[in-house]
This record gives C-alpha cells, sequence and structure tokens, in this order.
C-alpha cells in the first residue's frame, strides 16, 4: 500500500520573529512534492504568526511541539489541545524524546496527552525511542513497543496518529541509524500494528524516522520498505529541509 510521505520540521526552542518570517517564506517559496504532507512545529509563540504567513497556502500545515493533558485550569507555563483546537492547530507532537528524558514524562502522561490532543480531534506525532544503553542491551524493540503498547490505550483512530522512531543516541548527536537499524525497528513496529488493529489498517499508519536526518541521508533512508517519512530537529531549520522533503523525487 501506498502511504503518503510525511516530513514534520521540529524546530524545537530555537527561532524569532526574523528567522521565522524566514523559514516560512522560504518554505512557501520552494518547490515541494506533492506527494508528501508537510508539517512544521514552531514554538508555541510563532504558532499563530507562522500560521498567518501561511495562509491561502495548502501545502504546509502548522503544529505545536507539545500539549497538557488538561483542557484548562491552573498550569503555568503550559497550553491544552482545546487551546490548538481553537487556534486551529491541526498537528501536535507528544512524547518526544526531549519531554521524556529532561522533564521527566512517563509512558502514562503520554498517554493521557495522546487522549486529550485526539479528543479535540488534533492529531498526533507519536514520538518514540530507545536510548543508547537500550541499544546497547539489545533492547530497542522491546522499549519502543512497550511505548507504543501504553500510548495504544489512548488511541481508537489511528489514521489520526503518525509514529515517529527516534532512536535517543541519534538525536542532535550527529549519528544516524543506519538504513538497515532503521528498518528493523519500523518493521517491529508495523508488525505489532498489525496484531494491534489488523493488516489493513496496519498498513494505512505512517511511521517516520527522526534522528539526525539530513539531506546527505534522506534518499537512503526513504527508501525503506516501511520509513514513511521524517522528524526533522535542526535540519528543518535550514535549506536542505526541501531536500528532505523531497526526498523520493
Amino acid at each position: 500500500m501506498s502511504r503518503t510521505f510525511f516530513v514534520g520540521g521540529n524546530w524545537k526552542m530555537n527561532g524569532s520573529i526574523s528567522k521565522y518570517q524566514e523559514l516560512v517564506n522560504n518554505l512557501k517559496g520552494a518547490r515541494l512534492d506533492d506527494n508528501s504532507e508537510v508539517v512544521i512545529a514552531p514554538p508555541y509563540m510563532y504558532l499563530l504568526p507562522a500560521q498567518e504567513l501561511l495562509k491561502g497556502n495548502n501545502r504546509i500545515q502548522i503544529g505545536a511541539q507539545d500539549a497538557y493533558f488538561k483542557p484548562s485550569g491552573a498550569f503555568t507555563g503550559e497550553i491544552s489541545s482545546a487551546m490548538l483546537k481553537d487556534a486551529q492547530i491541526s498537528w501536535v507532537i507528544i512524547g518526544h524524546s526531549e519531554r521524556r528524558t529532561l522533564f521527566h514524562e512517563t509512558d502514562d502522561e503520554v498517554a493521557k496527552k495522546v487522549q486529550a490532543a485526539l479528543d479535540e480531534n488534533v492529531k498526533v506525532i507519536l514520538c518514540i525511542g530507545e536510548s543508547l544503553e537500550q541499544r546497547e542491551k539489545g533492547d530497542s524493540i522491546k522499549v519502543v513497543i512497550g511505548q507504543l503498547d501504553a500510548a495504544a490505550k489512548s488511541v481508537k483512530d489511528w489514521s489520526k496518529v503518525v509514529i515517529a522512531y527516534e532512536p535517543v543516541w541519534a538525536i542532535g548527536t550527529g549519528k544516524v541509524a543506519t538504513k538497515e537499524q532503521a528498518q528493523e525497528v519500523h518493521a517491529a513496529i508495523r508488525d505489532w500494528l498489525v496484531k494491534a488493529i489488523g493488516q489493513g489498517d496496519a498498513e494505512k499508519v505512517r511511521i517516520i524516522y527522526g534522528g539526525s536526518v539530513s539531506g546527505a541521508n534522506c534518499k537512503e533512508l526513504a527508501a525503506q520498505k516501511d520509513i514513511d517519512g521524517f522528524l526533522v530537529g535542526g535540519a528543518s531549520l535550514k535549506p536542505e529541509f526541501v531536500d528532505i522533503v523531497n526526498a523520493r523525487l
């Protein structure tokens, strides 16, 4: 089954007013593969201004980098999926390794955030991945399947979820899983989906790779059977992001 290629750009805590304008305008002016779905996730304060710059553009969507699992309340510094829905932000990244490691989010908290987003009809980029220590112990697949098991309790409609496999040891380090390493884990995720939701629905779910993806390595990764796109960090702030979007051209 042919799945629409998906490329997300996670800007993380980077940018400025002039920088987000430059990045958005460069994307608007670029030739992007018509068969790729593109989502950019600026910092919260740039979400609505970026959305305004993209008005009338149906090629690039806006996503948030995180959202809390409560709809409102005394949670200083947080935003909710209800707010994203109100602002017509269509995607949110949940469970990124930096949220899990730096901010100590548990699998249970990730599941609650997934549930809250889907309840508001905000689509989810669900991040999973293992540490270097877990990989060296041979536990990569065990870890990511455990993370999926925890989040799956909150998912009734997998058509609104993109799974992002991001080995923690490859994020921002310059190290990249080989195409064989990445495909092995992606295939295991696909097998898990088949058992969880059936062959037909499992074939429709997109599984994307993240971890030091660049213009130099994106094409060989994109050629793998179960790699359906990328979640891009640092390279999403550079002109080569266009090359990554166009990895299958």
